[in-house]
């Protein structure tokens, strides 16, 4: 499922679209926001095909060697241990994966040469020629391929990247967090599996409420938490802080007093993390000298309410 990180910097992107082109209609901006996490997850399928794609390229350099003109003995008898890979048959035979990948129009085969450059990276690597020289069978070596696959030869490959830029304009920034969702899903097959088992979008529905109600929360309460905000910042030159920082702090004070359920330490440690990625040199430091203060005013102003056990 999608994580709360990965939910928070998605709210915090669609407030800075909002904001910084001025926009009016809250509700039209949220749609587009819910539309940006739903491209998240056809990501995640569209990944879960490649490896499909990666084999039967595999597999027709294979066909075409057996029609040479004069093949040659291992071109007649070559190493079939990739092609016959039993948790890419897996994946291959899901109805699941293939009934979404059809639904929303997802797959590779506008991509031949990306699929061609994968493959040919892949089989360079130790990881594959290991593989490929063991004689054993094992679904759990199979299973260690292609999660090799997907943990190392994906996230800087500059032609994916290229490839994915052209599919959607969201989904650079999402490979990450839609990799490790892959290879968790990989990591919960086992021999006896007859389907897979995908993760669902949303661990549960208040999922998507916290989405909402951060986004809804943030813009109504905008210009009151940024004279929050200001009076913890007075010996800071108001002009220079970065706009996505004020972004982080009001998305934060957003979960800090309207998620009564989430731990004041969590939404802390979440925002200063999310401020190193995606924030300037600093910004983490700054953000968590002034959350720390706005924790300690909002709480004692009775503007932070925590219930549940372990909360209170």
């Amino acid at each position: 499922m999608l994580s709360r990180r990965l939910l928070r910097v998605k709210v915090i992107k669609a407030l800075f679209g909002h904001l910084k082109s001025d926009a009016t209609n809250m509700l039209a901006s949220e749609k587009t926001l819910l539309a940006s996490i739903d491209k998240t997850y056809d990501l995640y399928f569209q990944l879960m095909a490649l490896i499909v794609e990666v084999r039967r390229y595999a597999e027709s350099r294979l066909e075409t060697a057996r029609h040479k003109k004069l093949p040659t003995y291992e071109d007649l008898n070559p190493n079939t241990k990739f092609v016959e890979n039993k948790v890419i048959t897996l994946l291959a035979s899901s109805e699941t994966i293939n009934g979404y990948l059809a639904a929303h129009k997802l797959g590779w085969s506008q991509y031949p040469e990306l699929i061609k450059t994968l493959y040919t990276h892949f089989q360079a690597s130790d990881a594959f020629r290991q593989y490929m020289e063991n004689p054993s069978r094992s679904f759990s070596e199979d299973k260690a391929l292609v999660e090799q696959f997907y943990r190392n030869e994906l996230e800087d490959s500059e032609e994916l990247e290229s490839v994915l830029e052209e599919q959607s304009i969201l989904w650079n920034d999402d490979l990450g967090f839609a990799l490790t969702m892959v290879v968790r899903t990989l990591s919960n097959l086992r021999a006896a599996s007859a389907e897979v088992k995908v993760l669902p979008k949303f661990k549960s529905e208040e999922d998507l409420a916290f989405v909402k109600t951060l986004f809804e929360k943030v813009l109504v309460n905008y210009d009151r938490t940024q004279h929050a905000i200001e009076r913890f910042t007075s010996n800071w030159d108001v002009d220079r802080i970065a706009f996505m920082d004020y972004l982080i702090l009001a998305t934060a004070v957003a979960e800090l007093t309207s998620c009564p359920d989430i731990p004041v330490k969590v939404t802390l440690d979440e925002y200063i993390e999310i401020a190193k990625y995606y924030s300037g040199p600093g910004s983490s430091v700054f953000i968590n000298g002034v959350l720390d203060k706005l924790v300690t005013a909002l709480t004692d102003e009775g503007e932070i309410r925590k219930t549940g056990r372990g909360l209170i």
